[in-house]
Parts: C-alpha cells; structure tokens; sequence
C-alpha cells in the first residue's frame, strides 16, 4: 500500500540546546536561512506526501505561523517590490496540507503518535522526529516508504553510529536482504553496554502499519518513563519482521549544539547565495587555527 501521510514529532523541549530553545522551539532554529522543520516539510513533499501532521507542545504556535500566510508582511514586500522574496514566503505557505495537534503531556514518541490516530485513519503512515534534518539527492522519507511499499512491512530509517550514541538511541538485531536493505528481528531502545546488539539505531525515519495504534495501546512504559514508538515497535519486529534501511543522505541533530553548527557549516557551503564568499571565510578562518 502507498505510503500517503506523514506524521512529524515536533513537541520536545529541546533542552540539549538550551538557552536558544528557552522561547524558540528547536525546530525553528534556522540552517542557513530556513528553520530546520522547514527541511523536513519539504523531504516529506519531495518524497510525493503532502498530507502531513506535525504534534507540537505548548509555546509552539510559532510553528504553525511558518507555514500560515503572512498578509501584512506579504503586503509590505510587495509594495517594496522585492518579489522574489515574496514568492518565497507564499510557496512556504502552499507547501503541503499540514495539520496541527498538540500534545498537552511529555509522555514519549509513543504517545505523541497516538495524537495521529484519526488523521492516518487504517493507513500505513510514516513518523519523522523533529529534530533529525537529512539533506541528500534521495529523500530519506522516500527512502523509507519505497521500502515499506515493496516489502509490505514497517520501515526504519538507520544509520552505524558510535557507541556512545547507540547508547543514547536505540540497538537493532539487523541482517542483510540485499544492498541497503536489512530484516529487523529485536530493537531495545536506549540499551544498557550490554545489551548492545549492533552499532545500528533507528535515525530520524521509519514507517508504521495501522496496527501500530493497538500496539501502542497495550505496552507499558519505557525509558525515561515514557511511552516509546521504538518498544512498539519492537512488538511489531518480533512478531511480523521490519525492515532496516541504511538511507543515504548527511544526518544533522538539531538537538544538539555540534549537530546544529554542522548543519549550518556544511549546508551554507552548498548555498547558491552565499557559498563561495561562505568558503573563502573559513578558508582565511583556518589559517588562524
């Protein structure tokens, strides 16, 4: 089945990044010269989805007025005559069909994906966290429901990371199909050293049957005393079998001050505008170093 709705975890506190996240949620925080969910909306819209819900938490509704119109600014960038600027601003708003629900309690990914129940109806949908911008020539969200459309399983988006970091995300008891594709029997999220399967962990993008609802209607809490969409999940590797795909594309934290400074660095190095000037400034910076 087509994968024809998304699903974008944006209600965290971002505290990682704090003080910047004390008044601007994390997902705002600009790559250049976009906020990072803006990167994700248009991965989600490249990839042919553009039905989308994102959940968000109390403070947020900045979110929500990215994507709105914005008569009064419309009006003064056209009376100034700068029209590409006011193309820009109007496309944001033309996007996607982006609903928004809140989250009224920090109770875990497993928990804000059950504010999507009526929106995905007994649809396949795919779940995006937030904070993860993938930039590559191939969507990552694409990526993920290509491999949910030819194996009719659920789909995660995975990465070999550091130690360290597996610690901090999740472990998967992965083996190879063919390529980039891997069949997934075990995940246990934020798994103590020894109960470390692989290096491989889940990434920002994974897609999910309806069944997922009901899943998550029955587990208990997990890590962090939160419901967790990995140990749902879980249920679903254990019992039908998921697929793992080792996306291609650079992954950025932006939950993460080294994360966000990358995604910055690297992605002004590309801009059309300014990424030569860009260049030669780090040039004449490292020199210094």
């Amino acid at each position: 089945m087509k994968v024809k709705k998304a699903v974008i975890l944006a209600a965290g506190y971002g505290t990682r990044v704090l003080p910047a996240t004390k008044s601007m949620p994390k997902e705002m925080l600009t790559i250049v010269d976009k906020p990072a969910i803006q990167y994700i909306v248009e991965e989600v819209v490249d990839s042919g989805i553009t039905e989308i819900m994102i959940v968000l938490s109390r403070g947020k509704t900045v979110v929500e007025d990215h994507f709105d119109r914005s008569p009064s600014l419309e009006a003064a960038l056209e009376k100034s005559g700068k029209a590409e600027a006011l193309d820009e601003v109007k496309k944001i708003a033309n996007l996607a069909d982006i609903t928004f629900v809140r989250q009224k309690e920090m109770l875990g990914t497993g928990n804000a994906v059950m504010h999507a129940k009526s929106f995905v109806g007994n649809e396949p949908f795919v779940v995006i966290y937030g904070d993860d911008v993938i930039i590559g020539e191939d969507p990552a969200t694409r990526q993920v429901c290509a491999a949910y459309e030819k194996y009719n399983k659920g789909v995660v988006a995975m990465k070999e990371v550091p130690t360290e970091l597996v610690l901090k995300y999740c472990t998967l008891d992965v083996k190879n199909i063919k390529n980039n594709h891997y069949t997934i029997s075990n995940m246990i999220e934020k798994p103590k050293l020894e109960q470390i399967i692989s290096n491989f962990a889940i990434l920002g993008r994974c897609v999910v049957p309806p069944e997922i609802f009901d899943i998550l209607n029955t587990i208990p809490k997990g890590s962090g005393g939160e419901y967790q969409l990995t140990d749902a999940m879980n249920v679903l590797a254990k019992r039908d079998g998921m697929i793992g795909v080792d996306f291609t594309g650079k992954r950025y934290d932006m939950g993460n001050k080294l994360g966000i400074m990358q995604a910055i660095v690297e992605t002004g190095l590309k801009h059309e505008e300014i990424g030569n000037d860009f260049k030669d400034y780090l040039k004449e910076i490292v020199k210094a170093l």
